[in-house]
Parts: structure tokens; sequence; C-alpha cells
């Protein structure tokens, strides 16, 4: 099972500490680690990760929206993904898919 932290401190101006947070995650997240961090708006997420369905780098965490508004850190599984995509495909919604993983799925069904 995947390790997620996160925090929204408005003055905090340390971009180091969600990096720290996450390292205490390693048993939760082996394969990959990812962090993002909005220092304007003092919010930061950070991923420690266990590939299950996307293996490649593709399904890296926290991952951006192609828009680039939305960032999100997940953990679970959306059993449903591929005919979820398949939905957003046939309505128009995305034709180049980055990786195979849920997260994106997710990710791209929100940002439409």
């Amino acid at each position: 099972m995947c390790g997620i932290v996160g925090f929204w401190e408005p003055t905090m101006r340390n971009g180091a500490l969600p990096r720290q947070m996450a390292a205490q995650l390693f048993h939760r997240g082996p394969d990959d680690e990812g962090e993002w961090y909005d220092q304007d708006a003092g919010i930061a997420f950070a991923h420690r990760r266990l590939s299950i369905l996307d293996l490649s780098s593709a399904g890296k965490q926290p991952m951006h929206s192609r828009c680039g508004r939305y960032t999100i850190a997940y953990n679970g599984e959306i059993y449903n993904h591929l005919e979820l995509r398949t939905g957003l495909e046939t309505q128009g919604h995305v034709c180049n898919w980055r990786g195979s993983s849920d997260t994106e799925t997710l990710l791209a069904a929100f940002s439409i």
C-alpha cells in the first residue's frame, strides 16, 4: 500500500518538509517517491509508491493533470478505470494517455 502525506500551512516556506515526511513512510512504498510543493499557497503532497497497476515512470506521483490545474497524490484502486478511460475517449476528452494507472484516469475524469 502506498503512503501519502500532505499539509496546508500558508505561512510554511519549507519545501523540504514533504520529502522528510514521506521518508518516514518508506515501508509503505519502496518503489518510488515524489513530492510537490506550492510555496505561494503553502500546500504540499508527498507520495511513497508501491507500484501495482502501472510499473512505469508514467505512474509517478504526485501526478499533474495535462492542463496543469490539478495535482493528486492518490492511494487506492479504481476497479473500472479501463471502462472509464474508454468513456473519456469516446466523449473526446482524452486521446493520449501517458501510462496505464488508475490515478491518471481519475485525474483526467475530474479535469474535464
